[in-house]
This record gives C-alpha cells, structure tokens and sequence, in this order.
C-alpha cells in the first residue's frame, strides 16, 4: 500500500490540480458572453448544419459538465450550463463536442479505435480487481511461481491494459476535437472577439485536455505498479 501510494501520490495531486482548472477556467470564462451571442445548444445547431450533420440531435442532459457526444444514437448532449448559455466556455464546450460529431462522420482513425476499444474497456473496469485480488490469494496459498493464481494476475493485467490503451487513444481523440472546434468557431466567425475571447475558448479547452492526460499518466503508473506486484508475487 505505501508503494502504491509513492508511485500513485503524484497523478493524484495533478488529476487533482486538472480537475480544479477545469472548473476555474469555465466559471472563469462563463461569466464572460460570447460576442455571437449565440448559446452552447445554437452555435452546435450550426456548426453540425455547416458540416452537413443535420441528422445528429442535440439534446439536454443533467449534470454539471457532463457534456458528451454518443456515437451510439448520434446525439451531442449538452449540460444545461452549456446548453442555454451564451458564454464563451458554453460556445467552446458545445463547439468541441461537436468535434467528436465531425471525427464519427469523417471516421477519424482514433475516434474509431476508441469506439472499438470502449465495451472492452468499460468490462476490464470492473473484472479487473477481483480477478487480481483472487490471484494474489491463490498465489499465497498455493506458493509463488507458476499456478492458476499467476495466470488470475496476467489475465487481470491484460484487462487493465485494455483500459489504459483506451486512455491513451482517448488523448488524440480529445486534442483533435478541440483543434476542430477552434477551427469551425473562427472559421464561421463565431468567436469574434478578438485575442480575449480566443484566449477564453482556449483556456477552457486547454483545462479539459489536462484531465486526459492525467487520467493516462495515471493508468500506465497504475498498469506498473501492478506488473511490478505480479512480479513480486512470484518470488
């Protein structure tokens, strides 16, 4: 436990410091209007209308943040702060989102990984623990070195790796959608408030990208930690 503390300390405190920046930036820049005067749910309508996407529905759904986009049913779904507001990080948020939209239409390699990876991963999530918890008990009882308590581990590592190979994908997934979204604001003069309101969009974007990286920095410290135990067990 000390060790996993020493090797997973540090992702904690930046997953941590991410989230923090995350919701500073957007209330930062929520009180902030943006100067189309456009909300999250009409700068979205637009932007899918431009990109020939008049069939993905953009719907409401609860929760703060909780902003989305399903591949499953094509919906973009906004949290009511992004939904009906009209400020710069609703516009940003909602114009991202809709950047997953553009990578599902134009099959954007990462994008389609990720889909491919996700129902594998959300299944390692949680047979993971057990399945390792049980090998490390087997090992103890049936002695290190070999057994079905060795194979419990290496199956339970390869689960987890599953779910730190969608981490790593999720990365250019995300960069990408907000490259997109910056692009389709400017491009349609959406974001026309000169350097403040493309610093705002920016630092929104920016903030939610850290979250991907510290969720990934995290999973493969956690991915080492538990070959390093596996490893330990057989000794």
């Amino acid at each position: 436990m000390i060790l996993y503390l020493i090797i997973m300390l540090p992702f904690l405190l930046l997953g941590m410091w991410a989230q923090r920046r995350v919701h500073s930036s957007f209330e930062q820049w929520s009180q902030v209007r943006s100067s189309s005067g456009r909300t999250g749910a009409e700068v979205a309508r637009a932007i899918l209308d431009r990109n020939g996407l008049t069939n993905v529905e953009i719907r409401s759904t609860p929760g703060e943040l909780s902003d989305h986009y399903d591949p499953r049913n094509r919906t973009v779904n906004l949290s009511p702060s992004v939904f009906g507001s009209a400020s710069i990080s609703a516009v940003s948020v909602a114009a991202h989102e809709v950047g997953h939209a553009i990578q599902h239409e134009k099959a954007y390699a990462p994008f389609r990984a990720r889909s491919a990876v996700a129902p594998a991963a959300q299944f390692s999530s949680s047979a993971f623990m057990p399945l390792f918890i049980a090998g490390i008990v087997l090992q103890i009882f049936t002695g290190a070195g070999g057994g079905i308590g060795e194979y419990c581990m290496i199956a339970a590592i390869v689960l987890f790796a599953v779910g730190v190979l969608f981490q790593l994908v999720t990365l250019p997934v995300e960069f990408d959608a907000s490259k997109r979204a910056k692009r389709q604001l400017t491009d349609m003069n959406i974001s026309s408030g000169g350097a403040a309101e493309a610093k705002g969009t920016a630092q929104v974007l920016n903030a939610a990208a850290m979250t991907y990286v510290a969720a990934a920095l995290a999973a493969v410290a956690q991915l080492a930690y538990f070959v390093f135990q596996m490893m330990a067990a057989r000794n």
